[in-house]
């Protein structure tokens, strides 16, 4: 069991319409879908059942509960920004040692389909779309100058993978000062163990974790239509 007098100590807040933004990371072909990147990959490895859950979670939790919070979040007037990782050279000349291999197998780098955001949850005009080509979105964009000039100091969190470019960022914006908030059932990771680690861990000196019903009331946009349903 962990120990409660450090959740004790960790930053409480409630979501402020006119000072929250929902971060969309990287929920794109390459590691979003598995009939594209990581999954054709594996799947031509003969590996694909391997990722059933990783794909499971995705299709049937990330995916829809990112688009409800999307149209929760537009109907409000709160901002969305969305992540995206990978190359923008087709060499990968650009991607950082740790991450190039990765983006080979899956194929992602600027101009490929792979690295589009899954149509499901797919931008509008006029939102935002920042390319990292590291973890951390704060490390490779210029993410913290777009919130500060959009007057946004909470971040909701949702996407892929929980343990790596989702907590990772959230980390990052915490250390710099804004308020972060990972929504436990529209992030996805390869196994229960992971997600829930990283969920836990988070909540200690980092932030908070909640539901997207629990975010949706707290934005004052319970009830609204689903976007995948509209």
């Amino acid at each position: 069991m962990s120990a409660r007098y450090i959740d004790e100590l960790t930053r409480d807040f409630r979501l402020e319409v006119d000072k929250a933004a929902l971060i969309v990371v990287d929920l794109q072909y390459a590691s979003g879908s598995r009939h594209h990147g990581l999954g054709r990959h594996l799947k031509a490895q003969g590996r694909l059942a391997e990722a059933t859950y990783r794909f499971d979670r995705i299709d049937q939790l990330v995916l829809p509960n990112t688009a409800r919070l999307l149209d929760g979040f537009r109907r409000v007037g709160a901002r969305v920004v969305y992540l995206t990782l990978g190359s923008e050279l087709p060499d990968y000349a650009d991607a950082p040692p740790a991450l190039r291999g990765f983006f080979k197998a899956t194929n992602n780098h600027a101009g490929t389909r792979e690295h589009e955001i899954v149509d499901a949850i797919a931008p509008l005009p006029g939102d935002p779309v920042l390319n990292k080509t590291t973890q951390g979105a704060f490390a490779s964009t210029g993410i913290d100058s777009l919130l500060r000039s959009l007057g946004v100091e909470q971040l909701v969190m949702v996407g892929v993978s929980t343990n790596n470019c989702v907590e990772t960022t959230a980390r990052e914006a915490v250390d710099r000062g804004y308020a972060a908030l990972m929504v436990a059932d529209a992030t996805g990771t390869c196994s229960e163990e992971f997600q829930t680690v990283t969920l836990q861990g988070f909540r200690r000196l980092w932030g908070r974790v909640a539901t997207t019903d629990e975010v949706l009331v707290e934005i004052g946009a319970a009830g609204r239509p689903d976007a995948l349903s509209a």
